[in-house]
């Protein structure tokens, strides 16, 4: 059973009403013209009006947040999303876009030849609710900018995305260690497998624990082994293709009193009952580590033939 989702303008209207909170209608991209064309040509360069979407000008969309953008420096979405090697003309899935970050520049990439998919949690369950109703408002209604998002449900009782192989690439952005949290991180990387085609490319970031650190169940910390996302991956049937140290930040020591949720964007100062750590030492001190070190990591779906031999 396929868990593709129809968003109709009704279920939009619906979802915008709940969503938390409001923000503005993003401008439409504003075409760059050149000085000395003509008319018609100005109109035929123009990345907007051809469908010719680059990663750069998907990036530098009038669309995106300033707070988003802000963060290029340390998430570096371009370099990642090449590093991945989306085409324009690809079906991609995102799983758990959250905010939107990197939806606000795949969608628009995608928008004339490819397909956009979100991979949302849950909507029956509270969370998930309001991050359908959130994203629904920040990108689902917003056609001009991001075109015909499809929606499917991942969950760790949710059905398969797909009732058939449809996905060029299933990418995912610092969420293992939810799944891990939630005990169910064998079956993404298993739903996310049964997604891709054949030949089809899973790319993981996520934030990286030093190797010679314990692993704690449910990383707790925020922080993943690379190996265990190497295994995880082989588990489910992906062959690892490559690594990258493009969202290496050597200065994150891994070792602050909140976790991850120490540093940027979060910069959390207690724990959840107000107390404060004894070896916390202020917000000014996380903020120059900057967002996490992390690792950014591509695996294959083999193709048929290989996966038929293999099993010979």
């Amino acid at each position: 059973m396929k868990t593709v989702l129809s968003i109709t303008s009704a279920s939009i209207l619906a979802l915008t009403l709940a969503a938390c909170g409001g923000s503005e209608e993003p401008a439409e991209p504003t075409p760059t013209p050149e000085a000395s064309a003509p008319p018609a040509e100005e109109t035929s360069t123009t990345p907007e009006a051809t469908g010719a979407m680059t990663l750069e000008a998907a990036a530098a969309g009038s669309w995106r947040p300033e707070g988003d953008v802000a963060r290029d420096e340390y998430r570096n979405p371009i370099e990642t999303l090449e590093f991945m090697g989306i085409e324009p003309d690809d079906t991609v899935v995102e799983i758990w876009p959250g905010g939107g970050y990197y939806a606000s520049i795949i969608a628009p990439y995608l928008k004339d030849s490819g397909k956009y998919y979100a991979a949302m949690t849950d909507p029956s369950s509270g969370f998930g609710e309001r991050a359908m109703a959130s994203f629904t408002e920040s990108h689902i209604s917003k056609p001009e900018a991001f075109g015909d998002i499809g929606v499917v449900i991942l969950s760790g009782s949710s059905e398969p995305m797909f009732e058939e192989p449809t996905a060029d690439y299933v990418l995912t952005f610092r969420n293992v260690h939810n799944w891990m949290a939630g005990n169910y991180d064998d079956k993404i990387f298993k739903d996310a497998y049964d997604a891709l085609k054949p030949g089809g490319i899973l790319g993981v970031v996520e934030h990286r624990l030093n190797s010679s650190d314990e692993q704690i169940p449910g990383a707790p910390t925020g922080y993943v082994h690379e190996d265990y996302v190497k295994q995880k991956a082989a588990e489910a049937g992906f062959e690892f293709l490559e690594a990258s140290d493009i969202n290496a930040n050597p200065n994150d020591t891994k070792d602050h009193p909140y976790g991850v949720w120490t540093l940027p964007p979060n910069l959390r100062s207690a724990n959840r009952d107000g107390s404060v750590a004894g070896d916390y030492q202020g917000e000014d001190h996380y903020a120059a580590i900057g967002e996490s070190d992390r690792m950014t990591m591509k695996f294959v779906k083999p193709e048929a033939s290989e996966e038929a031999e293999s099993e010979d």
